[in-house]
């Protein structure tokens, strides 16, 4: 289990928000993909932020209410998102989820600047219940 990587368990070539789109196609983008979240990426696929189902549900009540006009991802993202990267082992992506709240993790390449996979607590769950009964 110790030798077990994300770029194990991960799901690669995830869907992903471009920076710069309107709130009405982030929530499209959310509703078709089956995540409750996704990594706001700019042109070269680096991760500049995160957005969820409850940025959306927040900003759609807030702008409805007020009448906004467009609102793009950039003003509902969470621009300091958690990340993790392929070759960081699981046991340790483990002990961080503990500690964290969010259930989705952008994973990054080796290099640290783009976007390769996405990882979820419940795939880290699967694989350390399959590594524990078997």
């Amino acid at each position: 289990m110790a030798s077990l990587l994300v770029k194990d368990l991960m799901v690669r070539h995830p869907m992903a928000i471009q920076a710069g789109t309107d709130l009405s196609t982030v929530v499209a983008t959310l509703l078709q993909s089956r995540y409750s979240g996704l990594p706001v990426v700019d042109r070269e696929r680096r991760v500049i932020g995160f957005v969820s189902e409850q940025d959306c549900l927040r900003r759609l009540l807030v702008s409805s209410y007020h009448q906004e006009g467009s609102v793009r991802v950039e003003e509902l993202m969470h621009d300091q998102p958690l990340i993790v990267r392929e070759s960081d082992s699981v046991v340790d992506i483990a002990e961080m989820m503990i500690k964290q709240k969010p259930k989705i993790y952008p994973v990054l390449d080796r290099d640290g600047g783009r976007l390769v996979g996405m990882l979820t607590r419940r795939m880290v769950l699967r694989a350390l219940n399959d590594s524990h009964w078997n």
